[in-house]
């Protein structure tokens, strides 16, 4: 199958997926791009901005971790998720 305008048909994935074979066919390459890499792996993490900030242990999965936005992700405290010393999008670094 080929893909259409919006990118659908064909799966983007460059890396594994969790996501279901036929899910990632049908849906348009925008929406794949927007999932994060741990999930269904496009390679558009650093383009989304779908990354974990996290420098040290964190208890959260992966997956939660790179689709949290990143002032939810520096006020969870480090000893949940440890984001010391990580910069953030609005240029202040994790404590």
């Amino acid at each position: 199958m080929s893909a259409n305008e919006s990118g659908q048909g064909v799966s983007h994935a460059t890396g594994g997926s969790q996501v279901p074979a036929k899910a990632q066919e049908a849906v348009p390459s925008s929406v794949e791009h927007q999932l994060p890499d741990s999930l269904h792996d496009t390679g558009s993490n650093k383009e989304t901005g779908k990354v974990s900030h996290a420098t040290g242990d964190s208890k959260v999965p992966k997956v939660l971790q790179e689709g949290l936005p990143a002032s939810v992700e520096k006020i969870v405290p480090n000893s949940i998720h440890d984001t010391s010393g990580a910069k953030f999008p609005d240029g202040s670094v994790g404590k």
